[in-house]
């Protein structure tokens, strides 16, 4: 059952990224060009998204498990070093020269996309170097 819900929470996240825009890489950099022509309609994706983020984390944080009475593991770590910030940076790079996030990257390589597709090959070398990184300290 919890895979079952997990796939419908995917579906309803996938369906709300491509009724939003935001798997369209245009929308996205019309979004970011903000000395251009700009286009401030994902403001309203986004602010939605925040509010129902922000409730669902604020009930999250009351409970011990979820509805299905899973165990939830809620992260702890408040540190901000250099990984996070290159991450960060890499990420908004990333996003501002593709147009395209991992959400919207995965919807489109599923649609076949070869943006997609490309965006995610290049997420997965990311998450491999990010190991041979680690192991390396």
């Amino acid at each position: 059952m919890t895979k079952f819900v997990a796939f419908l929470c995917g579906l309803l996240f996938s369906a709300g990224l491509i009724v939003g825009g935001m798997s369209n890489p245009q929308k996205i950099l019309g979004f970011l060009d903000i000395t251009g022509n700009w286009d401030p309609s994902l403001l309203i994706i986004m602010g939605a998204g925040l509010v129902v983020s922000v409730i669902g984390y604020q009930l999250t944080r009351r409970r011990q498990q979820s509805v299905l009475a899973c165990p939830l593991n809620i992260p702890t770590n408040k540190v901000i070093d250099n990984p996070l910030v290159l991450g960060s940076v890499l990420f908004g790079l990333g996003w501002g020269l593709a147009g395209i996030c991992p959400g919207p990257g995965l919807v489109l390589a599923g649609a076949g996309f070869y943006q997609g597709i490309l965006f995610v090959f290049a997420m997965i070398v990311g998450w491999l170097l990010v190991g041979l990184f680690r192991k390396t300290q």
